[in-house]
C-alpha cells in the first residue's frame, strides 16, 4: 500500500498542483488509514472492504477525533481510491458510500467595511517600519494572497505599472491586481522605506523584518494582532481575515465566483462558495431580525 500512497501522492503534486500543506496533510491521513490496516494484516489496497473503512471511522471516533477531522480522513481515502480506480488497480471504491460524521458548519471571521478601513488606517506611515506595515496590509486586503505568498513575493513579482502581482506555488503561478490605496502604499514603501529596513540591496524579497531577514508567518501575525488591537476590534484577527474578508467582500458586491475562485488560488470552487453560503446566513439573519412578518 506504501507504493500507491507515493503514486497518489505523486499524481496530486505533478496533475493537480494542490499545496505542499496539502499534500502532507493527505499523506498524512492515508498513512494513519495504512497502520490501522497493517494491524488487522491488511496489507493489499485490492482487500480494503467498506467494513474496513468503517471500523477506521469509528476507531477515530473512539479516539474523540473531531468530526471535522474524520471527514477529512474519510475525504482522503475516497479520493485515494478514486485515483487506483481510474489506474486499473482496484474495481469498486470502498469509501464511495461512507458517510462521515456530520460536521457543523463554521465560517471564517470577517471585518466589516468599517472595520476593514479601521484596521487599514492604523499605521501612521512615520517610520520605515510603519510605512511597510501599511503596504503589507493594503496589499493583503487589495489581493486575498495566503500569508504565506504575502511574506514570499518578490520585488520582481510586482508589476506597479499595470497593477498586479504574480504569485507561485509549486509548479503554478496566477496573477492577481490590487487597487489604487494598495499601489499607493507600495509605491511609498518601495520609494521611501524599502531600502532602509533591507540593508542587503541584492535581496529581491519584498518585505522583510526590521532585520532585514525574511519574515515569518508568526511575524506577520504579531502585526495583525498589534493593529487590530490598536484599532480596538474586539474580534479575533489572524494572519488570514483580511483574506476572508477580500473574498466576502467581493462576493457580497456581485463579483463573479469563479473570478473569485481564480483569485484566491483555489483548486476547487466549492471551497470558495462558502462566501456565498456567509452571504445567504446574513440575509436569513437580517431577514429574521427586521421582517415585521416573522412572527406568529
Amino acid at each position: 500500500m506504501e507504493n500507491e500512497i507515493q503514486e497518489f501522492i505523486a499524481y496530486l503534486h505533478d496533475e493537480k498542483h494542490i499545496s505542499e500543506n496539502t499534500e502532507i496533510a493527505y499523506q498524512r491521513d492515508l498513512k494513519k488509514f495504512m497502520s490501522f490496516l497493517e494491524k488487522r494484516r491488511i496489507t493489499d489496497v485490492k482487500n480494503v472492504t467498506v467494513t474496513n473503512v468503517n471500523s477506521y471511522m469509528l476507531s477515530l471516533e473512539k479516539k474523540g477525533r473531531a468530526a471535522s477531522s474524520i471527514s477529512r480522513n474519510i475525504a482522503s481515502i475516497r479520493m485515494f481510491y478514486d485515483f487506483l480506480v481510474k489506474q486499473g488497480k482496484v474495481k469498486e471504491n470502498p469509501a464511495e458510500h461512507v458517510k462521515g460524521p456530520k460536521v457543523k458548519r463554521k465560517f471564517p471571521e470577517i471585518l466589516t467595511l468599517e472595520e476593514t478601513d479601521l484596521l487599514l488606517s492604523q499605521p501612521n506611515k512615520d517610520n520605515a517600519k510603519e510605512i511597510r506595515d501599511k503596504a503589507m496590509l493594503e496589499l493583503l486586503y487589495a489581493t486575498g494572497i495566503r500569508v504565506s505568498e504575502l511574506i514570499a513575493l518578490k520585488r520582481s513579482d510586482v508589476n506597479l505599472k499595470l497593477s498586479y502581482i504574480t504569485c507561485r506555488d509549486q509548479e503554478k503561478e496566477r496573477i492577481v491586481p490590487f487597487g489604487l490605496k494598495a499601489k499607493a502604499a507600495l509605491v511609498s514603501y518601495i520609494e521611501n522605506a524599502r531600502n532602509e529596513i533591507i540593508k542587503d540591496r541584492k535581496i529581491d524579497i519584498l518585505f522583510t523584518n526590521c532585520s532585514g531577514n525574511p519574515m515569518s508567518r508568526q511575524g506577520f501575525w504579531k502585526i495583525m494582532k498589534y493593529y487590530g488591537k490598536k484599532a480596538g476590534i474586539k474580534k479575533e484577527i489572524t494572519p488570514h481575515t483580511l483574506r476572508h474578508s477580500f473574498a466576502s467582500h467581493l462576493v457580497g458586491n456581485g463579483a463573479d465566483l469563479h473570478i473569485v475562485q481564480e483569485m484566491l488560488g483555489h483548486a476547487d470552487i466549492s471551497t470558495t462558495y462558502r462566501y456565498v453560503e456567509m452571504k445567504n446566513m446574513q440575509i436569513r439573519e437580517a431577514y429574521k431580525k427586521a421582517h415585521p412578518r416573522n412572527e406568529l
